[in-house]
């Protein structure tokens, strides 16, 4: 096992800013309980792992024979001139080195067969939970921590613990083999051999803690290289908007160049320890060959016996180096793998009831009961709400920012759990019936549409995969846009860019009210969906609305007053309590907040 070289394994594994200390600090999972669910992973794999341990037996053995054999030709056939033995000998040796060959192929394959495909399942195995965790996980944890669990803490375990725990098996047996063969030829000569060990010791000791702080920083710096890029991707409007396009180039060039300060200096310290070791190493051939070359005169040992021993000495302080180095390199992985189990043992905090059943044929009767809800329980963001929808009406939810809207319709679609009261659908509470089925009874449009890579046919028919072309471009008719679809070069056909960023903002929304109209929802939610979009788009979208709306329940939250005043009924929520409620003509009679925002915005306008 190579020592890992700061170049190389090291560089994209600090996944969430931690260094090497902190991750160190915060793990909770000792290394056993890690390493039996790590070990419990590569089992899947029983037939090929045994395979890869046959194949590192054999090539340590066999990586352990040429010295030996060296020995017996020189001490038994070329002194005595043995021609017929010595053939014999070499024909071994070359079968040897063969079987050698071969093994270490397989070793190889196998290992990287193993690393690749536990990775794969593990990657798998995170984005199926990952699917099924509630709307809380993802307030909490940033995307791009998850995406490295997903992306280079898989990784990790596959460069550092797959092979790393397979080469260890060949290092120890490395060791254990060359000491057991040096004790057997001659133990005055083993122990002149490792008279070197204590020396080799002291240095691995003074470097360690050096490589540490130094492999330390080189993830510090490659974090803040990594948030650096992240941000000027995300904000890339925003910074040619201000042009700050050098400042944020300067920023970039500050991060690299620490970064590569940082990789230089271990890099510096790994060329200054492996020159080191070699040194030790030299000293003790040197010992060797001068013990052994007074033994000679003396006749106490064989020429062979030297030479065998020269090549031992040789071959074993690099397994040495490696196993003192091993604890180092193995915490990488263990940040890993607990950062990746303990997403896997992340519970969803909305799940299915025992006895949930099946919500079908909706008529869309909506009822919210003495409702109250916090993100935070000891701060409620409603409070005692009570709210009914009576099937194909339009509620329309209208206030101040921040005073709990869209809160209503999370509860509707029970992405968080409520404090107190109930959410009924037909009279069905929301939490004795199954998520699947409660959401396929719901279409929704928000204020910046999501637009999946692909075409616009394949996002039109996302939410009803089976619908016929036809029908999807009679909705993009009712809709409004199917004119502007059939004059793209591709049109229904035309990729719509990473989140549609080929299509306007205008253009993605309708898009997305042709994808809830196709998926015909008894029940509809329309959360900010025009304000986002100019007046001429949203004069299109009111048309859109009164085809979408007809005979379904609705709730439609909206800053534009202007396109909830068809709306059977209106609520106005101001820190999370209805405060006023009718329909327009009431509210405008009422002259209280509801009028005031209308007369503000008709102000304005």
């Amino acid at each position: 096992m190579t020592p890992a070289h700061p170049g190389h394994g090291h560089r994209h594994r600090h996944g969430f800013g931690l260094d090497y200390e902190e991750q160190k600090h915060t793990r909770k999972i000792p290394d056993r309980v890690l390493v039996a669910r790590l070990l419990k992973h590569l089992l899947v794999y029983k037939r090929r792992f045994t395979i890869t341990v046959v194949a590192i037996v054999i090539v340590s053995l066999t990586g352990l024979l040429p010295p030996y054999l060296l020995q017996v030709a020189i001490d038994n056939y070329i002194v005595s001139s043995n021609f017929t033995g010595l053939t014999i000998i070499s024909a071994i040796l070359v079968s040897v080195y063969l079987v050698n060959w071969i093994s270490a192929y397989l070793r190889t394959f196998q290992m990287s067969w193993i690393g690749e495909n536990m990775v794969n399942d593990l990657r798998k195995q995170l984005f199926s939970h990952l699917q099924e965790l509630s709307f809380g996980f993802y307030d909490r944890s940033e995307a791009g921590e998850i995406i490295s669990r997903v992306t280079n803490d898989t990784d990790t375990l596959s460069q550092i613990f797959v092979q790393g725990v397979l080469t260890l098996i060949s290092d120890v047996l490395t060791l254990v083999g060359i000491v057991a063969i040096m004790l057997l030829l001659s133990v005055p000569m083993t122990l002149a051999a490792f008279s070197v060990i204590p020396l080799l010791i002291l240095l691995i000791f003074i470097f360690q803690s050096r490589l540490r702080k130094a492999y330390r920083a080189t993830r510090k710096k490659i974090a803040v290289v990594t948030s650096r890029l992240e941000q000027s991707i995300s904000g890339i409007k925003e910074i040619q908007s201000f042009t700050r396009e050098q400042d944020a180039i300067e920023d970039f060039r500050q991060a690299n160049v620490e970064n590569l300060q940082a990789n230089v200096q271990a890099g510096k310290l790994f060329a200054l320890l492996m020159p080191a070791v070699q040194i030790v190493g030299a000293i003790g051939t040197s010992v060797v060959l001068w013990f052994g070359g007074i033994s000679i005169i003396s006749g106490s040992i064989t020429l062979g016996i030297v030479i065998a021993f020269l090549l031992y000495v040789s071959k074993f302080f690099r397994p040495l180096v490696d196993l003192t180095t091993f604890y180092n390199t193995i915490q990488s992985a263990m940040s890993a793998a607990e950062r990746i189990f303990v997403t896997l043992d992340t519970k969803p905090e909305i799940s299915d009831a025992p006895d949930a059943v099946e919500l079908s044929h909706v008529k869309g009767k909506i009822a919210f009961n003495h409702v109250t809800f916090g993100y935070d329980s000891d701060r409620p963001v409603l409070e005692d709400i009570d709210i009914h929808v009576e099937p194909g009406k339009t509620l329309a939810i209208v206030g101040p920012t921040g005073a709990g809207k869209s809160t209503i319709v999370k509860l509707l679609s029970r992405f968080y759990e409520l404090q107190k009261g109930t959410v009924t659908i037909d009279g069905w509470d929301v939490r004795k019936v199954t998520l699947h089925s409660l959401h396929r009874q719901m279409g929704v449009v928000l204020q910046e549409p999501f637009l999946f890579s692909g075409t616009i046919m394949e996002n039109l028919k996302y939410g009803k995969l089976d619908a016929a072309d036809g029908e999807v471009e009679q909705v993009a008719k009712i809709v409004g846009i199917h004119k502007f679809i059939i004059s793209l070069p591709q049109g229904y056909e035309t990729d719509v860019g990473e989140r549609g960023s080929r299509l306007s903002v205008g253009q993605r929304q309708l898009v997305s009210f042709a994808r809830a109209l196709l998926s015909d929802p008894p029940i509809l939610i329309l959360d900010e969906a025009t304000s986002s979009v100019d007046p001429y788009t949203e004069l299109k979208i009111k048309k859109a609305l009164t085809v979408l709306l007809k005979n379904r329940s609705s709730l439609v939250i909206a800053h534009r007053l202007s396109t909830v005043r068809n709306a059977d009924n209106i609520i106005v929520i101001d820190e999370g309590k209805i405060v006023e409620e009718g329909n327009h003509a009431e509210l405008m009679k009422k002259k209280g907040m509801y009028h005031r925002l209308y007369k503000k915005q008709f102000k304005n306008t």
